[in-house]
């Protein structure tokens, strides 16, 4: 190898697996190198639509300012927004923006990912904390100035809420981006799961393992559901382009314009899938105060010029309940999941002390749909709770699921479908411990 081709060498793995420094300073480098990727990422087309024109009434600095606001509402971080009210006194008047734009919220998760990973990549297991807490500082901070920052005329934030909230998702993506790197938890903290489990009772691990596969199988029927709602939500937008398509020429954004609005669309399609899935449940969502659309109902006001408002239901709702079908094939996927992993030890207690095999095997499925059911409504509740929030305008103050109606229903659904699942994937499988 010449000379030349060796310190670009050197160059590029240290790229990759960091720089030597004390962990702690290794932890605030990779955490400090997601911000600045994720706030390019947000503010390059906001820079964009400000030098064409879009923003000619706001300076430069209004714009990177607004750039912070996202950046932290896409954190989760309330907004107040002021001047809301009328042309006489616009001051007198004031609202919370909560709606957390779910798409956007990814793009720091999946920097954090990379961080953990090259934090851990860069530890070993007792030291691996160090490099977290000096993310984590470095994180709130971040979070603690922009919150202080970016504070205007037209909006502002709590700077403690600023600080602490953003550090969820920098955890998440941490521990898991960590984890993968690892490849165990016992790797990650230290701990030796095998051999923790190997000094239980059988008793006791078959009951630990039965409860996993149960919470496996209720995320499998959660995970199942909310992707029909993608495909059924990218099903609706592609019928309705057309009229989506009419309400970008009204609106005349621009090509720059129609870039940003896009991109802002895009940010709350995780939000609208799960929006779709409350509908399939029948349990339905808001978008605004007093509003409901639901497969049973239709409850709507004047909404705002939005394109993708355009792939919205509408029209006769006479079959429109066939859609609450949907949620039943992700729990049928649940139910087989839970055969195909043979962890069914309720059932063999139950057919120890139930002389009936079909009794037996009845009142262990009905436990199963039972808990199945619960652990999908309980992801439910989280998920709709996330995509649910304010527009801080007017009646827009209620956007998003309705929570417990959608988490109930869909509980219902996925238990059925467990149920169902479960009994009939035996007639469908060719193996033989599966067929005995």
């Amino acid at each position: 190898m010449t000379r030349e081709k060796k310190p670009m060498k050197a160059v590029m793995l240290r790229l990759r697996n960091g720089w030597p420094m004390p962990l702690v300073l290794q932890g605030v480098f990779e955490i400090l190198q997601s911000v600045v990727f994720v706030a390019a990422i947000l503010l390059i087309p906001l820079i964009a639509v400000y030098f064409s024109g879009g923003f000619s009434e706001e300076s430069f600095e209004m714009i990177l300012k607004f750039g912070g606001i996202i950046w932290l509402a896409s954190h989760g971080v309330p907004i107040q927004v002021h001047n809301l009210g009328p042309v006489a006194d616009p001051s007198s008047v004031s609202g919370w923006f909560t709606l957390i734009p779910l798409g956007l919220s990814l793009i720091p998760f999946i920097f954090a990912m990379r961080a953990g990973r090259r934090i851990a990549r860069a530890s070993y297991t007792d030291q691996l904390w160090q490099g977290l807490v000096g993310a984590f500082a470095a994180y709130g901070v971040v979070g603690l100035g922009t919150g202080y920052l970016v504070s205007n005329h037209h909006a502002s934030v709590n700077v403690v809420a600023a600080a602490l909230i953003p550090l969820i998702i920098v955890f998440l993506g941490l521990s898991i981006g960590a984890r993968r790197e690892a490849g165990s938890w016992g790797r990650l903290i230290g701990v030796d799961t095998a051999a923790y489990l190997s000094r239980l009772s059988p008793h006791r691990r078959w009951a630990g393992s039965y409860v996993w596969h149960v919470i496996v199988a209720g995320f499998v029927g959660y995970v199942a559901a909310v992707g029909i709602s993608g495909i059924l939500f990218s099903v609706a937008v592609g019928a309705h382009w057309g009229d989506v398509a009419n309400v970008y020429q009204e609106l005349r954004p621009g090509a720059i314009g129609s870039f940003a609005l896009t991109l802002l669309q895009l940010g709350f399609i995780p939000n609208m899938v799960f929006w779709t899935l409350s509908w399939i449940s029948g349990g339905g969502f808001a978008l605004g105060a007093g509003s409901t659309l639901s497969t049973l109902e239709t409850t709507v006001g004047p909404l705002p010029s939005i394109p993708l408002f355009a792939a919205l239901p509408s029209g006769d709702h006479g079959t429109m309940w066939l859609f609450m079908l949907l949620p039943l094939l992700a729990g049928v996927a649940a139910g087989w999941y839970f055969l195909r992993v043979g962890e069914n030890h309720l059932e063999d207690w139950f057919s120890r002390r139930i002389p009936y095999n079909w009794a037996a095997l009845g009142v262990s499925t009905s436990a199963l749909a039972v808990f199945t059911g619960f652990v999908a409504g309980v992801l439910s509740l989280l998920g709709a709770w996330l995509s649910s929030g304010s527009l801080a305008v007017g009646r827009f103050t209620e956007m998003g699921p309705h929570l417990w109606q959608s988490a109930g229903l869909l509980a219902l659904q996925v238990a059925v479908g467990t149920a169902i699942g479960y009994l009939i994937a035996p007639l469908f499988e060719s193996d033989p411990v599966l067929e005995g």
